[in-house]
């Protein structure tokens, strides 16, 4: 089995985590909507993911909701000591599986509340607001009101770094106006690369980048170059994918997805895997969706 030891690692807030992490979203039910088709495995996951050295997991209370949360905690707590969890606050789902802004002061400690309660802590280390902005990207506006709420639970304790997920340039700005931002966390892969100036900004400036839907979320990547690529290298896709977006730059933390062990090792081997001069100027060249948020 494929450990993820012989990753870089890079730093998150004061912490230092490995650069391929886990996101538990795909834990829940269809549609990220109710329970999974197999606690059991969901269980299994996560052990298997924290045993071979993943010391990062991206989760959020609205995942099910509430479902991620309380099985993270069921599978892994009391938690490791080199385990950061990272959350996100913003949103809430409605009873149809819909995704809703939850972006008053109100809403925004209730959620707080609740990532504590599900996950078992007294504090969350790492909260990302997330400005739910368009249907697929952010869109400007000021986000002043609801981070202050954020920061305001920061200095009571709850939280102890904040993070922006789904935000222009122009908000991460004036977020670092009212708190320091860690993180920024936006939709990025080798196909969808509209953040690619922001990313080495965020480098220069040691802020960790970590992309959702790093494999193409819910629309899969499909690329030719990508397919033969791959298999030139004897890998699949995906982990050619992941192997470039950790080669892309030293900041990216990636968190991609499964709710299944054998995809989990797959995942964790693209840590390991080389990509020579010609394969990725190959991938280099795969047509982008550039388009500005």
């Amino acid at each position: 089995m494929s450990s993820i030891d012989s990753s870089r690692t890079f730093r998150l807030a004061d912490r230092p985590v490995q650069r391929l992490g886990y996101g538990a979203m795909q834990l829940a039910g269809p549609g990220v909507f109710g329970p999974p088709k197999d606690e059991a495995e969901a269980l299994a996951v996560l052990r298997e993911a924290a045993a071979n050295g993943v010391n990062h997991l991206d989760t959020s209370d609205y995942y099910g909701p509430h479902i991620t949360n309380q099985l993270i905690r069921k599978a892994l707590h009391p938690y490791g000591e080199d385990l950061v969890i990272v959350t996100k606050i913003g949103a809430r789902r409605g009873t149809d599986g819909s995704w809703l802004p939850a972006s008053s002061p109100e809403e925004l400690a209730q959620a707080v509340y609740d990532n504590l309660r599900n996950l078992g802590l007294e504090t969350l280390e790492v909260v990302n607001f997330r400005s739910m902005g368009r249907a697929h990207g952010p869109a400007e506006g000021s986000i002043e009101a609801p981070l202050g709420a954020v920061a305001e639970l920061q200095r009571k304790g709850l939280v102890r770094h904040i993070g922006l997920s789904n935000v222009t340039r122009a908000q991460i700005e004036e977020g670092r106006r009212i708190c320091e931002i860690v993180c920024v966390q936006n939709h990025y892969n080798l196909a969808h690369r509209v953040d690619d100036v922001l990313i080495d900004e965020l480098a220069r400036d040691g802020t960790a980048y970590v992309p959702f839907f790093p494999l193409g979320g819910f629309t899969p990547l499909q690329s030719s170059i990508l397919s033969e690529v791959a298999q030139g290298l004897g890998a699949t896709p995906m982990q050619v994918a992941l192997a470039w977006l950790l080669r892309r730059s030293p900041n990216i933390l990636l968190i991609p997805g499964t709710s299944s062990r054998a995809h989990l090792r797959e995942n964790l081997a693209a840590a390991e895997l080389d990509l020579p001069p010609d394969a990725l100027a190959a991938l280099d060249g795969i047509k982008m969706d550039s388009r500005s948020p």
